[in-house]
């Protein structure tokens, strides 16, 4: 009798629980390598409308886990424990290959934890960013996952100081940009002039983050807007609930929004303009915001300059070479705890700046951000329409250690 391989069946089962915009998008490309090597494969869990186009079965939608900061998990935790309960028991009825939490630490660790108790085999997608606040949780996050994937190569080395499986995939956004962008291509696709300066806004991708920054930003824009002219500033939201908060923080500046909420721009339904209304005290001229359904590596490719808040799009403004400026304001009770207790162990805050281990971008945080500096950070970049040739140089350097197949190496670390 000779040993022979055992075959493995193509018909598997996964449960996976992203959360943000960010994690929709990992979750998408994951499932499509795993398809193409478990074709008859069952996608089941929680994740965004890119996963739910790539065939995920969503048992709830992936806005609900979509809360940062203390106070805001505290505010919607009945809620959030309900739907951890639910994913748990309908994990546990379906019992199946895997399960991959992607992202969302707070949401998943936990949930993986007991799945793995139960004999499920458990892979935690994205390691949380425990370099930048306790490195102590690697053993706990071990606790819940079988195995880490890692977005950025210097993690898989902090996890083996404590015994855990990880391994660096790649980051599948650095596989998605081009090393050389096409500005022209990006304005054409969206209506911008090829010469006026542009500005790209983005000021997060949740609802909290939307009404903390949303009106510096918007004051920001309007200050720039009468030092440069003929300023075009683009908005890509992340979903249609940032639209409509977005769409609150312009009407508050004085924004005209008609009883649809928006005026039509093009025959587009992605891309609609906003014109200031009556003028208000302190911002007599205002640009014309373009307001984008998605489209945000197309705008941020566009612009001269980008405005965001801190969290994956920094990294995107990074890959598609621009100039920006990073801002964030949490809420205060989340600040006085977070400071209070020194949970964070980092000086920078924005992927740019650690993985270059320097002050390439510059950070606004907190009492920083205001309308003034956030203006002041831009105007250069805005006026020269280009970026300082060692800033670039280092975005390069940083997309090309990022760069392989992020989706297929996670598929294979999963399948393995």
């Amino acid at each position: 009798m000779t040993d022979s391989p055992i075959p493995i069946p193509d018909s598997r089962s996964f449960v996976l629980v992203a959360g943000e915009s960010s994690g929709d998008l990992l979750g998408a490309g994951l499932i499509q390598s795993l398809r193409m090597r478990f074709p008859d494969a069952r996608f089941a869990g929680i994740g965004g409308p890119r996963m739910i186009a790539a065939g995920l079965d969503a048992w709830f939608p992936a806005e609900r886990l979509a809360v940062m900061g203390l106070a805001e998990v505290l505010r919607h935790l009945p809620g959030l424990l309900r739907i951890r309960r639910a994913v748990r028991r309908r994990t546990l009825a379906l019992h199946p290959d895997a399960f991959i939490g992607i992202d969302a630490p707070d949401f998943n660790l936990g949930l993986e934890r007991k799945l793995k108790q139960a004999g499920i085999r458990t892979i935690h997608y994205v390691s949380p960013s425990i370099w930048a606040w306790r490195e102590n949780r690697a053993s706990r996050i071990g606790r819940s996952a079988d195995r880490v994937l890692c977005l950025f190569p210097m993690e898989p080395s902090v996890y083996a100081r404590h015994g855990v499986d990880a391994r660096f995939v790649g980051h599948p956004l650095a596989d998605s940009f081009d090393l050389e962008p096409d500005q022209d291509a990006a304005r054409a696709s969206l209506g911008l002039p090829a010469n006026v300066p542009v500005l790209a806004m983005l000021p997060g991708s949740r609802l909290g983050e939307i009404r903390r920054l949303g009106a510096d930003f918007i004051a920001a824009a309007a200050l720039l807007a009468k030092e440069i002219p003929d300023l075009h500033v683009v908005a890509p939201m992340a979903n249609d609930a940032c639209r409509d908060a977005f769409a609150n923080e312009l009407a508050r500046a004085g924004f005209g929004i008609g009883e649809s909420g928006f005026a039509a721009r093009t025959a587009s339904p992605d891309v609609v303009e906003l014109h200031p209304g009556s003028p208000i005290p302190n911002h007599p001229s205002l640009p014309s915001i373009i307001v984008l359904n998605g489209h945000s590596h197309a705008a941020m490719i566009a612009a001269d300059a980008v405005l965001l808040a801190s969290g994956t799009a920094a990294l995107e403004a990074m890959l598609a070479k621009k100039p920006m400026v990073v801002a964030y304001r949490l809420a205060a009770l989340t600040h006085r705890i977070v400071k209070g207790l020194g949970i964070l162990k980092v000086d920078r805050y924005s992927l740019p700046n650690h993985l270059a281990g320097t002050d390439l971008v510059p950070e606004l945080m907190q009492d920083q951000c205001t309308p003034a500096a956030l203006a002041d950070a831009l105007r250069n970049s805005l006026r020269t329409r280009s970026i300082a040739p060692d800033v670039l140089a280092e975005y390069t350097r940083l997309h090309r250690e990022l760069r392989g197949d992020a989706s297929r190496d996670a598929a294979a670390a999963v399948i393995d």
